[in-house]
């Protein structure tokens, strides 16, 4: 309102009078205040979208290591089941891939987010020197970024998780190797689905094509794996 009176005081044709100090004070401090709303909503809303980034970038984590651990181990256990009836080799091979899973999945995910960090900084820092007027309040709002440690430790936690399912199934079942085979493929298929829910829902995608999606490329996962380690086991190359 201030805004308009000064431009239309000035603006007037044939007028004597001029806007006074007083006028030009208020316009100038309801200006401002306008410009810092903006600034402090534009601020709001950067933080926002990094909440936002961070979690999804959390959800990502875990939902992918379970679902890779559980890939993994069932398909590994499956190509070693391919060719030998010993359940101890089985499990022992389950337990050095889930070690040497969690290990890398942690590992890699660190070094992603990690290199994600670096250039979310470098995208804010060159924004606080943009808006050099602004520095505190930017200063204030900053380092809200993605925790690489925090998402290492959970994906090999998830990875952890989807890969046990597999190891206890084969576990419990001792002498009948097909009857384990069918368990340990039974038992990934549900935590597939399972899985596959899960991140729809906090996803919030369509369930069902989201199970399906995850059950298909799991079945597909070990098949392959039991079908070339059947065919080089029995072709001795």
């Amino acid at each position: 309102m201030f805004i308009v009176n000064e431009i239309s005081l000035m603006a007037a044709p044939g007028t004597c009078e001029q806007p006074s100090l007083s006028n030009k004070k208020m316009a100038i401090h309801v200006t401002n205040d306008i410009e810092r709303s903006d600034i402090t909503q534009g601020t709001m809303n950067d933080d926002d979208e990094f909440d936002c980034s961070q979690r999804a970038q959390l959800l990502r984590a875990v939902v992918l290591g379970a679902n890779d651990g559980l890939v993994s181990i069932a398909s590994l256990m499956m190509g070693v089941g391919a060719v030998k009836d010993d359940t101890k080799a089985m499990v022992l091979t389950g337990i050095a891939g889930l070690v040497a899973g969690a290990c890398s999945m942690a590992i890699g995910e660190f070094v992603s987010v990690y290199t994600q960090k670096d250039v979310e900084l470098a995208q804010r820092t060159r924004r606080v020197r943009k808006n050099a007027g602004h520095e505190e309040e930017t200063t204030n709002q900053r380092l809200k970024l993605p925790n690489p440690l925090q998402a290492a430790i959970a994906s090999a936690f998830a990875f952890t998780i989807g890969g046990v399912v597999p190891l206890l199934a084969a576990a419990f079942i001792r002498r009948q190797h097909t009857l384990r085979l069918a368990v340990v493929a039974a038992a990934a298929s549900l935590a597939l689905v399972v899985l596959g829910g899960v991140g729809a829902v906090l996803g919030r995608t369509p369930m069902v094509k989201s199970s399906v999606r995850v059950l298909i490329g799991g079945w597909m996962a070990m098949a392959i794996t039991f079908g070339l380690t059947k065919l080089i086991g029995t072709t001795g190359l």
